[in-house]
């Protein structure tokens, strides 16, 4: 580029050295030379640093041409001299940068208020760019973070970070019931005698999380709350809006407030949180559970709540959404741990709430009072091996079982018991295959739900145990294939007896089990096409059992 320049600049002064006399210098005028360059400047053959540096050593050249010299009219070199000022003095009025002047014979001068000049201006930019950073962390402007699919919408209003997202889905589900006899607890439909179909919620609800965080003072902080409604009518009873549904006209469905908490903390001294979340124990159980997107085993089907039950009691105890105060210390190698004190839960009879002719037995003792929290633990360590990538988590839970009371003991005999439960588990994830295993065993926790049924009517603690394990294949980076297989057991507790022989051809539930095969098909950023088959079966002690199967597909949309 800047050869060309030359050569331009080289070809315009050959024409005009051509037309002059063989020999005899004319004389050249600073005028014509500087329309010249401002030709040049406006066909862009020139830059304005070249034009302004051309035209000051022009002018230079002039003003010493101005002086007298022997055999040559003065008027003709002073004429030159004040035709270059003047045009310097047009061009500076019409479009030269303010500050800029031109100083014949004082090039270096003409320099250092260039770099003058640019200095003013950069502070001047700098001080804008301040004023702006200012503004918008003044609140006054309202920005937008860039988008990620499936982290939802953030927006930034000053200091403060408001996140939304959230998810939706709907199912048809078809569920054949493949006979049996009636299993008090069990989460089987088969002694039912109906096909039945519904459109409704899998495992999940509908669900929109707004969450809000800033940094004040070095630390973290944030508030959550967490609504989720359901497509079906809520039929409010011992579990409010997540129990079974009422498929009846001008109903309305429910709405579980399932999480509303506060953090603080930060990466250093690690996180405190403070309001109803999800629990510590059997947490990864879920979240790792492939039917958390999907169905599973449908519970009703015939009256639908908010929810299906996917693996819960077919593979681990439901971890549910407990008052807390808990705290997560920082992560370190891969390890990081959890404890916190809980609202205390009362056990509960489902057995007898399941069973159809409960006023002639009863499965289970109750309490009512609690003198101290519900303690749980959890820990995870994270690593790789080469291209193997490995997940571990353990979690324990306590809680002191208070004045215990049933058909055998009485009111005056302030019965208690401790209970007891653990669990482990690892997820396994290598290029397309994932694997996760999962075993949890307890000491009055009981099964399905956190103390159902974990005490007998004798006031003496029943053994539950469970597993299941689950295999993932991404197929391509759209479709994944997953197949799980997993069981709850409940055992009888020391001195209890067949209960179904105590006047009740329905028997306490002893094991419930299922295996679901399903496919996952990521249509856009936001859509997953789902369909899934499932089987399940529940048996008692006394010899019942039931199971059925179910067929589902839907759609579920996350953002």
């Amino acid at each position: 580029m800047a050869s060309g320049k030359k050569a331009l600049f080289a070809t315009v002064m050959a024409a005009s050295v051509a037309g002059m006399p063989h020999m005899l210098p004319a004389p050249a005028y600073a005028d014509d030379y500087a329309d010249l360059l401002d030709v040049l400047r406006a066909k862009g053959s020139l830059t304005r640093h070249e034009y302004d540096t051309l035209l000051a050593k022009h002018v230079h050249h002039a003003a010493q041409a101005a002086e007298p010299r022997a055999g040559r009219p003065t008027h003709v070199a002073s004429s030159g001299a004040r035709s270059g000022s003047a045009h310097i003095a047009h061009g500076a009025e019409s479009g030269y940068e303010p500050g800029i002047r031109f100083d014949a014979g004082a090039s270096e001068g003409d320099a250092s208020m260039r770099a003058e000049d640019a200095a003013t201006r950069a502070e001047a930019s700098a001080r804008s760019a301040q004023a702006a950073a200012a503004a918008l962390n003044s609140g006054e402007f309202v920005r937008v973070a860039k988008y990620v699919p499936g982290k939802g919408l953030t927006f930034k209003a000053g200091p403060i970070n408001i996140n939304l997202s959230g998810f939706v889905n709907g199912f048809y589900s078809y569920n054949s019931p493949a006979g049996g006899r009636p299993v008090a607890g069990g989460v089987s439909s088969g002694s039912s005698g109906f096909d039945s179909s519904a459109v409704r919620n899998g495992l999940l609800p509908a669900g929109f999380i707004l969450k809000m965080d800033t940094v004040q003072q070095g630390m973290d902080i944030s508030a959550v709350l967490g609504m989720y409604p359901g497509l079906d009518n809520a039929k409010p009873s011992a579990f409010n809006a997540n129990s079974g549904g009422s498929p009846v006209g001008l109903g309305t469905a429910g709405i579980d407030l399932r999480q509303v908490y506060m953090t603080f903390g930060n990466k250093d001294i690690g996180t405190f949180k403070i309001g109803r979340d999800l629990a510590l124990f059997a947490s990864d159980a879920i979240m790792n559970d492939a039917t958390l997107l999907s169905v599973g085993s449908t519970g009703s089907n015939s009256a639908p709540g908010n929810t299906s039950l996917g693996r819960i009691g077919v593979g681990y105890v439901y971890a549910d959404w407990i008052p807390q105060i808990s705290y997560t210390s920082p992560k370190v190698g891969g390890f990081q741990g959890s404890v916190g004190i809980f609202q205390p839960l009362d056990e509960f009879g489902y057995a007898d709430a399941t069973n159809p002719d409960s006023t002639a037995s009863h499965f289970s003792a109750g309490s009512s009072q609690h003198s101290s929290p519900m303690v749980q633990g959890r820990a995870v360590y994270d690593f790789s091996l080469s291209d193997l990538k490995v997940h571990i988590w353990a979690s324990f839970l306590i809680q002191h079982m208070q004045a215990l009371t049933s058909q055998t003991i009485s009111a005056n005999q302030h019965v208690s018991t401790m209970v007891e439960a653990g669990d482990i588990g690892t997820k396994l994830t290598y290029g397309p295959f994932e694997g996760v295993a999962y075993y949890y065993r307890g000491s009055g926790l009981g099964t399905t739900g956190l103390f159902f049924d974990g005490v007998a009517d004798n006031g003496r603690k029943r053994t539950s145990e469970g597993y299941y394990v689950q295999a993932a294949y991404h197929a391509t980076k759209k479709l994944k294939i997953v197949g799980s297989y997993g069981v709850s057991n409940l055992y009888l507790a020391s001195g209890e007896n067949m209960l179904a022989e105590q006047g009740s051809d329905v028997g306490l539930v002893r094991r419930n089990q299922s295996e679901v095969g399903a496919a996952y098909y990521q249509m856009t950023d936001w859509l997953t096409v789902i369909g899934e088959y499932a089987h399940t079966s529940s048996a008692a002690h006394g010899g019942n059992k039931e199971s059925d199967n179910t067929a589902s597909g839907g759609v579920m949309l996350m953002f």
